[in-house]
C-alpha cells in the first residue's frame, strides 16, 4: 500500500469493528478516524479532508444509504460500504445511492485492503481529470484538489452546495447547462424538475461572486434554458 499513504474515515458503531479496521489500515501506513453516527460522519467530511470512506449502514441515527445520499449533493469521494446486510436489495440500494463499492461482514484484512486499493486508483482518476480541467475564468478560481474557491485572489467561503454547483460550471466552460441537467446533477434524479431551489441556490453564488448580481459577468442566465459559465 506504498502508493496509498491519504486519511480514511471508518463510519462505523460498532466499536470492536471499527478498532479493528482502524488497526488494519494504521498498519499498512493509512490515517484512520472513526465516526460512530451518521450525523458525525457528515460533519466530519464537511470539516477535514479525507480521501476515502468506510461506511455501516446500519447506524444508530440514519440508514447508511441516506448518509450516501447527503454525501453525493457535493462530494466525490469513494464511498466503500462495509455492512452485514447481504441481501441484492440492499446492495442495489447502497450502489444506486452513489457508494462506489460493497463488502459485506464479516471479511478478512486482506479482502479490506483490496477495496481500499480500488477506491484508492478511484480516487487519483478523479485528481488526474481535475487537474486536466480549466481552473479560472478572470478572477474566478477554484482548486478541485483541495475544493476551494478564490476571488481576484481572495479565498472565498462557498457551502457545500454552492461549491458544487460552482464546480459543475467549471466543469462545463462556456457550455449552456440545462436547468433540468443542473438539478439532476446538483440534486439527483429523484429531485423532479422544481427550479425554485435552484433560483435561490444561484442567487446566494452569485451575490459572492459577482460584483453586481442583477448583471453577472461570470454565470449568465440563458433565458428560456438554464445557465452558462462565460469562457474568457
Amino acid at each position: 500500500m506504498a502508493d496509498f499513504s491519504g486519511n480514511v474515515l471508518v463510519v462505523e458503531d460498532d466499536r470492536q469493528i471499527s478498532k479493528f479496521v482502524c488497526y488494519t489500515l494504521k498498519n499498512e501506513g493509512i490515517s484512520c478516524d472513526a465516526a460512530f453516527t451518521g450525523q458525525d460522519a457528515l460533519g466530519r467530511l464537511v470539516s477535514e479532508p479525507f480521501d476515502v470512506m468506510l461506511l455501516d449502514l446500519g447506524l444508530p441515527d440514519m440508514d447508511g444509504t441516506e448518509v450516501i445520499q447527503k454525501v453525493r449533493e457535493w462530494s466525490e469521494i469513494p464511498i466503500i460500504v462495509v455492512s452485514a446486510r447481504d441481501q441484492d436489495k440492499d446492495k442495489v440500494g447502497a450502489l444506486d445511492s452513489g457508494a462506489d463499492d460493497y463488502l459485506t461482514k464479516p471479511f478478512s484484512a486482506a479482502e479490506l485492503m483490496a477495496r481500499v486499493r480500488v477506491a484508492a486508483r478511484h480516487l487519483r482518476k478523479l485528481g488526474e481529470r481535475a487537474a486536466q480541467m480549466p481552473s479560472s475564468v478572470g478572477g474566478l478560481q477554484i482548486n478541485f484538489e483541495k475544493r476551494l474557491v478564490y476571488l481576484d485572489g481572495a479565498e472565498m467561503r462557498t457551502t457545500p452546495m454552492e461549491y458544487r454547483l460552482l464546480a459543475l460550471f467549471f466543469k462545463n466552460i462556456g457550455k449552456v447547462l440545462t436547468t433540468s441537467h443542473i438539478i439532476k446533477e446538483i440534486w439527483g434524479v429523484g429531485y423532479g424538475n422544481d427550479t425554485q431551489a435552484l433560483r435561490a441556490l444561484m442567487a446566494a453564488l452569485r451575490r459572492k461572486i459577482e460584483k453586481t448580481p442583477a448583471t453577472p459577468r461570470y454565470i449568465i442566465t440563458e433565458i428560456g434554458v438554464g445557465y452558462r459559465l462565460v469562457d474568457e
